[in-house]
């Protein structure tokens, strides 16, 4: 079966083509051959924006399909995805023609209009689409039992965001939010990678033309060099595999170049350059069996230097979506270089996702647990505090630099060349902006060996690189991008403060600064924007300043200004105007537990990371914030399985308990039989109780622990 060709489905724009290139990743039968003919003949008198025969379209969301699964009623269903909607024919009709299950997944898909006709708002609306959007999705995986119905539907997308230039631009730029809030979080769900990375890549053209041309840009002047890079890794690793047993035809690695809107949500998180993102460069090594995988990490760890806390296993822990990978990332001479390691059966779940179960398992169709789909919004990894400063510098064996001018710096092995800048001066490592080892131009984080002479340039201002903690080795770099980074989350802090009075008191932002200047307040302002009961303070203060006199005007003056709480999941708004919901913006995706603002606009509060350029726009402009927070920042996630007697009340009992014990359950699976009248509970859940041996001692003593692990801490995700 043929992977999809997305250059050729771009060139397509005629009814013969697009038969012929379905035709080569499917292959025909008579149902096809008539399903086909009954779209064309349903749609002729039907064109598109572009002037081509709209058959064209469902014929090549076939195609898209085909590519995906062999599921011929998927196929067929595609071919005929409008006709209900477009044309006389009716779902009865269809179902006549191609039997229940075919009629079963159009009438799905003629649902899912209908809901976005209810749930999104019209496009000659002046107001803010992701709201609405964020309202149409969870509607959408509410109703839709059926997964293939989604699968068709992102297909169908991805064919009308390829033929989006006909439209005006108005136009596309909706589509484009509509695709970027709505289905690429449903591919990455349904963990059908290529789509989601080609949805949220098409969006990005028409969202941030500006940025993605940056981005392409900074790819393409560099792409000799990140080749050359990939490419001699490769050649090292292959080698590497070879030496120690695997034979040539028993691995498989490919390259990757971390795909556009991944580069620029990244840095927009973390606030960084393009060079600054760790992940960038990647290869992915494909073996035939499990237990490969982790022979080969062995080697690749002991052959070249890993970032610690950039290991992942995905295969002892797969993702919700069946996600299996190992990742970590290394040093390889001046480059950092993600490795993902995964078998041939993995990769092809991976890509495909759910599509998987159809292409890769003689098309049976058995019932999938959409279960976990009912929550879109990004889950969390825990922020890590920085610990252990001086452990590197204290034991670890040193080795000896040179400055151009012949100066000699010790510092530990393992040091990169932003270590060296530090070493120099704290105002060299600020505003290191390029760096030179003898005499060749390299990325600051090239490791350092004995006898390097380094020459780093400098910029006007501090470059914060918020992301590199863990990439560099001396106390004294870690410690000063630490300060960097808190003083720059400070200065947020500082100016969110000034707009969330503003917005409360409905005062101009100038006002507030006069007022809390005249009391001292101004400089420790950005407290306000972290502590409510600080916030309540400063309007309580107000409040008795401006009322001496009048017990009556105090008093509605107070009731005006007070805050109310409003909770929607693991986030908390305070603030005396009736908020109706949360929206996460498309622009940075802040993650549970990441530094946010939030921004109050007809109700509701549009929240950004604390980091993303967006958020300092608004903020630049005084637009009107909210006080946010999360109601546990500090929740630990734990994987728990337990052996428990198969009787009456016992799995109560324990839930029972664990209550107790403040723990909230995320999942649990019962019925794993171990032996007679005993059966494995697996659970996943989280608590505020980060001591793992503590929480295990307290469970132990109710019943039998198979395996107790922190997944937020063995398992952490960047």
């Amino acid at each position: 079966m043929s992977q999809v060709d997305i250059s050729k489905i771009e060139t397509i724009h005629e009814i013969d083509a697009a038969t012929e290139y379905l035709f080569s990743l499917i292959t025909p039968n008579d149902t096809l051959h008539h399903a086909l003919s009954f779209s064309i003949e349903a749609h002729k008198e039907q064109f598109r924006k572009s002037g081509e025969p709209y058959v064209v379209h469902p014929i090549l969301v076939a195609a898209i399909v085909a590519s995906l699964t062999e599921d011929e009623a998927m196929v067929v269903a595609a071919l005929l995805h409008d006709v209900v909607e477009d044309t006389p024919t009716t779902v009865e009709e269809v179902s006549e023609q191609y039997g229940a299950d075919v009629a079963h997944l159009v009438e799905g898909l003629t649902k899912i209009d209908t809901i976005r006709d209810a749930q999104l708002i019209p496009s000659n609306s002046d107001e803010k689409l992701v709201a609405s959007a964020l309202s149409f999705r969870k509607m959408l995986l509410a109703s839709i039992e059926d997964v293939r119905v989604l699968v068709v539907k992102l297909c169908d997308r991805l064919h009308n965001m390829l033929t989006l230039d006909a439209l005006k631009k108005d136009k596309q730029r909706r589509i484009a939010e509509e695709t970027v809030v709505v289905y690429a979080p449903i591919a990455h769900r349904l963990g059908i990678s290529f789509l989601k990375n080609m949805l949220e890549d098409l969006s990005f053209t028409y969202l941030f033309e500006d940025e993605k041309k940056a981005i392409e840009r900074y790819l393409d002047e560099n792409y000799s060099t990140m080749q050359i890079r990939l490419n001699a890794f490769r050649q090292k690793v292959t080698k590497l595999l070879l030496k120690n047993g695997f034979t040539l035809d028993s691995f498989e690695i490919l390259s990757r170049v971390k795909h556009h809107y991944s580069i620029y949500l990244k840095m927009q998180r973390k606030g960084i350059g393009i060079d600054e993102i760790l992940d960038l460069l990647a290869i992915r090594i494909l073996v035939k069996k499990p237990v490969d995988c982790y022979k080969i990490l062995g080697l690749i760890h002991l052959n070249f230097q890993p970032l610690s806390s950039r290991f992942k296993d995905y295969i002892a822990i797969a993702k919700d979506n069946g996600y299996q990978t190992l990742h970590t990332t290394v040093f390889n001479d001046t480059a950092i270089i993600e490795v993902q390691i995964r078998t041939f059966d993995m990769h092809q779940t991976a890509e495909l996702g759910v599509a998987a179960h159809w292409k890769y398992k003689s098309g049976e169709n058995e019932n999938i647990n959409l279960d976990w789909l009912d929550n879109l919004q990004y889950q969390n990894e825990s922020i890590e505090d920085f610990y252990e400063l001086i452990k590197n510098d204290l034991y670890s064996e040193d080795i000896s630099v040179f400055s151009p001018q012949g100066k000699v710096f010790t510092l530990p092995r393992g040091s990169v060349a932003l270590d060296f800048a530090y070493a120099v001066h704290t105002e060299i490592g600020d505003n290191a902006e390029n760096c030179w080892i003898n005499k060749e131009k390299v990325s600051l984080l090239t490791e350092l060996h004995n006898g390097d002479i380094i020459q780093v340039n400098t910029a006007d201002e501090k470059v914060l690189r918020c992301s590199w903690m863990d990439a560099i080795k001396t106390s004294r770099a870690k410690s000063n991008i630490r300060s960097n980074c808190k003083h720059r989350i400070r200065a947020v802090n500082s100016q969110s403060a000034t707009l969330i009075l503003s917005c409360i008191m409905e005062l101009p932002p100038e006002r507030i600064a006069i007022w809390l200047k005249e009391n001292d307040w101004y400089d420790n302002r950005s407290k306000a924007a972290v502590d409510v009961d600080y916030l309540r303070e400063q309007l309580n203060r107000y409040v008795e300043e401006r009322h001496h006199g009048g017990r009556l005007s105090s008093f509605l003056t107070s009731h005006r200004f007070k805050l109310k709480s409003y909770v929607f999941g693991s986030l908390e708004v305070f603030s005396n105007h009736h908020i109706s919901d949360i929206v996460f913006d498309y622009c940075c995706h802040p993650k549970s537990g990441d530094e946010i603002v939030a921004f109050y606009d007809k109700g509701k509060a549009h929240v950004h990371h604390k980091m993303c350029q967006h958020a300092a726009q608004m903020i630049e402009d005084q637009e009107p914030m909210l006080f946010i927070g999360w109601i546990n920042k500090n929740i630990h996630h734990y994987h728990l399985i337990v052996s428990m007697h198969n009787a009456k009340g016992a799995l109560a009992g324990f839930l029972t308990y664990l209550a107790k014990l403040d723990i909230e359950i995320n999942s649990i699976e019962l019925g794993k039989e171990k032996e007679e009248h005993v059966q494995l509970c697996e659970l996943d859940f989280h608590s505020a109780e980060g001591d793992l041996n503590r929480l295990r001692g307290k469970i132990d003593k109710k019943i039998k622990i198979i395996q107790f692990i922190r997944t937020d801490d063995a398992y952490r995700s960047n």
